[in-house]
Formats: C-alpha cells, sequence, structure tokens
C-alpha cells in the first residue's frame, strides 16, 4: 500500500469546497491518479483520525495552455470528496488563512 501523503496530495481549499465542508460534511482533496476510493478512505481515516461514510472521484482533465506558437497540455489529476460521518468532528486543515 503507497504511503499516505503519496494518496492525499492536497487539500483543495476552494469557495466550493469550503461550501461543501460546511454544508455537506466533505471534504475535498486532490490525490494520486492511481489511487482508488479504498485508499483515500483509509489515508484520510488514518490521518486524521474520523470515521469516512463514502469517497466520491473525479479525474480532471488538463487544459490545453499555449505560450506564444507552442502548445502543450496541463497534466490530468484527480479530486476526491470524502463525506464524514454523521457526528465526526470536522478537522481544521486551513489554519493559515
Amino acid at each position: 500500500m503507497p504511503t499516505l501523503y503519496t494518496v492525499i496530495r492536497r487539500p483543495l481549499i476552494t469557495e466550493k469546497g469550503m461550501t461543501v465542508k460546511e454544508v455537506q460534511n466533505t471534504l475535498v482533496f486532490e490525490v494520486a491518479l492511481k489511487a482508488t476510493k479504498t485508499e483515500v478512505k483509509q489515508a484520510v481515516e488514518t490521518l486524521f483520525k474520523v470515521k469516512v461514510h463514502g469517497v466520491r472521484t473525479a479525474t480532471v482533465e488538463g487544459k490545453e495552455r499555449r505560450r506564444g506558437k507552442f502548445a502543450g497540455y496541463r497534466p490530468d489529476w484527480k479530486k476526491a470528496y470524502v463525506r464524514l460521518k454523521e457526528g465526526e468532528k470536522m478537522p481544521e486543515y486551513l489554519n493559515s488563512l
């Protein structure tokens, strides 16, 4: 099994992510492209010491970027919506804002 920090890359701190966190008791992370839902669930439970209700994942395709006449693509990446069980305390990874 991969280590925790190779499965979970970073939390996604966006307006949508913060709204989902407050309203639906859900955390949003950027995860490894090959990470499975089970690996994400185990990593979040181990890292934050909470119980996970369910995991939804979405693969985001990289956008085309141009620099003058040269064109290339950003890499594809994967995000995971991790819903916590009822009554679980929401971990605070947003201390710097």
